[in-house]
C-alpha cells in the first residue's frame, strides 16, 4: 500500500514526478536538469520531502522510499484487489482444461490461482502454500508444490528442494508477478530468491507470463531479471508509458490490457 505523502509546494510534487518517470532513483544533477532549477534548490526541497519519508537521500542521489520495499503478502492481498482479479480472469483465459502451469509466491498469482478452480485436470506447480491449498483436492487437478524454508510471511518454499523440483518439471506455462516495471530496468523483483526461482521457472516454461497491475509502471525493486529470462506476455489493467511499451516491444513481449 502506498504511503500517503505530504508536500509542501509544487516543486515538490514535480520532483516525486520525476523520481517516478526516473524509476524511483536518479541524481540531484538530473532533478535539477529537469525542473530548471539549482541543485542546491534541489536539495532544500528533498530535505522536506525526506522528512515527510516521501524519498530517501544516498550520495549524490535520491530514491523514493515506497520502491524498495514491498507490503506482507495479506496486505499485498487487499491493494488493488478488484484490479487483480481482473488481470487473473484475463490470464484464465489463456488457460485450458489439462494444461501444466507454474505459479509463483505473488499477491497476483494469488489471484490467478483461484480463478483457475473453475479450470479442471491442471498439473500445478508452485512454491506457494496459497496457490496449493487452493488448487489442490479440486477438478481432478495435480499439484506439486515445491519444498524447502517456508517463510513465514508470505507461505512460500524456497532453497535447493523448491529449485530442484522446479527444474525437472517442464511446463506450458509460467504465470510470474513481478515487483516494478520500467523502461530503462525492465522487469523488476524485490527478493533475489523469488528471482532466482522465477529465472528457473521462466526457462523451463513454453510461455511465460508476466503479470502486474498499472501502480507497477515506472517503479523500481531491488533485482531487475537480466535477459536471459525472456518473458513472452504481459497481462495488465492499463496501457502503458509510451517508454514501457517501447521496450515491450523491443524484448517482443506481447500486450494483454485486462478489461
Amino acid at each position: 500500500m502506498t504511503r500517503p505523502r505530504k508536500t509542501t509546494n509544487q516543486r515538490e510534487e514535480e520532483i516525486l514526478r520525476e523520481l517516478q518517470r526516473a524509476g524511483g532513483s536518479c541524481r540531484v544533477s538530473y532533478l535539477a536538469n529537469r525542473l530548471d532549477v539549482s541543485n542546491e534548490t534541489i536539495r532544500r526541497n528533498i530535505r522536506t520531502l525526506e522528512d515527510a519519508q516521501a524519498v530517501r537521500k544516498v550520495h549524490g542521489g535520491v530514491h523514493l522510499v515506497e520502491s524498495v520495499t514491498e507490503q506482507p503478502f495479506q496486505s499485498r492481498m487487499d491493494t488493488h484487489a478488484q484490479e487483480k482479479a481482473r488481470l487473473a480472469a484475463s490470464v484464465v483465459e489463456m488457460i485450458s482444461d489439462g494444461d501444466s502451469v507454474f505459479l509463483d509466491i505473488g499477491s497476483t498469482t494469488a489471484y490467478v490461482a483461484t480463478a483457475l478452480k473453475v479450470r479442471s485436470n491442471l498439473l500445478i506447480v508452485t512454491n506457494s502454500v496459497f496457490v496449493a491449498y487452493t488448487l489442490s483436492s479440486h477438478n481432478n487437478n495435480r499439484v506439486f508444490l515445491a519444498g524447502g524454508e517456508l517463510r513465514q510471511h508470505d507461505g512460500g518454499a524456497f532453497g535447493a528442494e523448491a529449485i530442484e523440483l522446479v527444474q525437472k518439471l517442464n511446463v506450458q506455462f509460467a504465470i510470474l508477478s513481478i515487483g516494478a516495471i520500467s523502461a530503462e530496468m525492465g522487469f523488476m523483483l524485490h527478493d533475489l530468491q523469488e528471482a532466482n526461482l522465477t529465472k528457473i521457472a521462466a526457462k523451463n516454461a513454453q510461455i511465460r507470463i508476466a503479470v502486474a497491475d498499472g501502480e507497477k509502471f515506472n517503479k523500481r525493486a531491488p533485482i531487475a531479471l537480466d535477459n536471459s529470462v525472456q518473458l513472452d506476455v504481459l497481462v495488465t489493467d492499463q496501457d502503458p508509458p509510451a517508454e514501457i511499451a517501447t521496450m515491450l516491444r523491443d524484448r517482443d513481449i506481447d500486450l494483454v490490457v485486462a478489461n
